[in-house]
């Protein structure tokens, strides 16, 4: 008999694994705030929801608790003083392994309902959700509320949408009947049971706290294994929120809530502790690459999923929609003050300049619209604040701030402190452009995370594609661009990014952007150069996170 709520949301996930077959536009989650989706209180409820979370302990009643830990700074200022519970790590891997055997014993279809449950819940706290989001990361509304929200609802459920299929090609049972000429058949009943591999800890990042987590999470969940969640030091409260639904569903359901837990660690010892554990059998990671590379070398009894910094490139060859072009780009550069993984940090253009739909346009000249064209796309105060949000760490505005002084290379357009009047604390900043020639490779040719754009020269457009195949061989993009009216370019930059291994976006002008990932239709990432050695989502990122094991007897 088939899983209640499996029976519930067979239809959504019916239509999820439709939409990972045909990869067209799908989404299971409204990602407007509307009223008729999230109820005509939604959005004041979800305030208060969060607010009453605020300047107390934040219970989530997990086992060996030995005190409490907070601090987070919010980027607007906001006065959070959450304390999460801190518990011993063993005591944690201890109580999920204990919650394992009833999770695998519900069987695939079990954990695919219950997951199901859990996203649809999560969804009903979107609002809440997106104001621990903003807080704690300094995302500006709307992208708090799509991407903290139901973009990461969406891509939970692809995981999950995943996770299923994968498991759903291994059949419970089998007759095995083996001819014997003119003796009677061998016949032997088979039975395959799919087993999590282990303990699964899934380690947030600071600037997207739900939207990365949820597809490791939910990929290790449905498959069959307990989940610690660690989040960043900075951006508990998101991860709580979901480890306190999830929690609440599986009691619900009869289950032990400790199969997901949180892992709040002061001292990045204890981290380290968690991660090499030998229970623990799978780490997911997002973040820099200093962390994620001892993940990889020392974590030998796990499989590592590691998104990593990355250099994201664009080459400009030529275009016949100038003016959007430069838009799409000051737009992109904008978002969130560059603080994503996906945004362009460096854009190769040849020093001859690029011919346009206006004549030729030379190498300054494309420099200065484009600062103007940030400039112009920043002008309105409520606009630009809402665009950029507020910078999140210490850390990227000093990198700005060193930028600003010109030692990184020419400062075509200075980056400036906007005031945000509902939040006077927030740190603002506008992107800072630089011109470098293409010898300057130190300047470049490595992250520079947060607002900060180099405008490369480079000899032709040959080489601005030799030095975007390069930059992402060598230190990983996860996504690059190129404008050109020639086909003969753009199949070249096509058969470049096959040998490096990275997505590409041909000509954007519109109201799709290099730095936006769709669930159920684009790839992110695609695990096959160092800026990341998995992908959201694919049947690589699911099936090796279980294991089938088989029984077999004489009939």
């Amino acid at each position: 008999m088939t899983h209640p709520l499996f029976e519930k949301h067979r239809p959504l996930l019916n239509q999820a694994l439709n939409a990972i077959q045909t990869r067209g536009y799908w989404a299971a989650f409204n990602e407007m705030p509307s009223p008729k989706t999230y109820g005509e209180n939604g959005a004041e409820d979800g305030k208060r929801a969060f607010e009453t979370l605020l300047g107390k302990p934040f219970e989530l009643n997990q086992p060996g608790q030995t005190g409490w830990f907070g601090g987070e700074q919010s980027p607007y200022g906001i006065d959070l003083n959450v304390r999460y519970p801190v518990c011993e790590v063993q005591s944690l891997i201890a109580a999920g392994q204990q919650a394992m055997p009833a999770w695998q014993a519900i069987g695939c279809e079990g954990r695919t309902g219950i997951c199901l449950e859990i996203l649809a819940r999560l969804n009903q706290q979107s609002f809440e959700l997106a104001h621990a989001v903003m807080s704690t990361t300094g995302q500006g509304w709307m992208m708090a509320f799509q991407a903290g929200s139901p973009h990461a609802q969406d891509r939970g459920l692809e995981a999950v949408t995943y996770a299923y299929r994968e498991q759903s090609f291994i059949p419970t049972e089998a007759t095995w009947e083996k001819p014997q000429g003119k003796n009677p058949p061998i016949v032997m009943k088979k039975n395959f049971e799919v087993v999590g591999r282990g303990v699964a800890v899934v380690v947030g990042c600071g600037t997207f706290p739900t939207w990365n987590t949820y597809p490791g999470l939910f990929a290790a969940l449905a498959t069959g294994n307990a989940v610690i969640v660690k989040p960043h030091e900075n951006a508990i409260l998101p991860a709580a929120m979901s480890v306190q639904t999830i929690r609440a569903v599986l009691a619900e359901n009869g289950l032990n809530p400790d199969l997901v837990t949180l892992c709040v660690a002061p001292q990045r010892e204890t981290t380290q502790a968690l991660v090499t554990h030998p229970a623990v059998k799978s780490v997911d990671f997002t973040g820099g690459n200093v962390f994620g590379t001892w993940l990889i070398d020392h974590c030998r009894q796990a499989q590592v999923y590691a998104e990593l910094a990355g250099v994201n490139n664009v080459v400009i060859d030529s275009t016949d929609s100038y003016k959007p072009m430069l838009r799409n780009l000051a737009f992109t550069l904008a978002l969130y003050s560059g603080q994503m993984c996906t945004t362009s940090q460096v854009i190769f253009i040849p020093a001859e300049g690029i011919q346009t739909e206006d004549g030729s346009k030379s190498f300054d000249e494309v420099c200065a619209d484009l600062a103007r064209t940030v400039e112009g796309t920043l002008a309105k105060p409520d606009v630009a604040l809402a665009v950029l949000g507020a910078v999140q760490s210490s850390a990227t505005l000093d990198r700005v701030n060193q930028a600003n002084s010109g030692t990184m290379g020419r400062v075509i357009l200075a980056s400036k402190k906007l005031d945000n009047p509902e939040h006077p604390k927030a740190e603002v900043r506008t992107p800072v452009l630089l011109a470098c020639d293409a010898a300057d490779e130190a300047l470049y040719m490595e992250e520079r995370f947060g607002p900060i754009t180099f405008i490369v020269k480079v000899d032709d457009t040959a080489q601005a594609i030799e030095l975007s195949e390069r930059v992402t061989r060598t230190h990983g993009a996860l996504t690059t661009g190129i404008y050109s009216t020639s086909p003969a370019v753009i199949e070249a930059m096509t058969a470049a990014t096959w040998r490096s291994k990275v997505a590409l976006s041909i000509n954007l002008t519109g109201g799709v952007f290099v730095n936006q990932s769709s669930a159920f239709s684009d790839f992110h990432g695609t695990g096959g150069n160092p800026a990341a050695n998995a992908s959201y989502a694919d049947s690589a990122f699911v099936a090796n996170r279980f294991r089938v094991i088989q029984r077999r007897c004489h009939v």
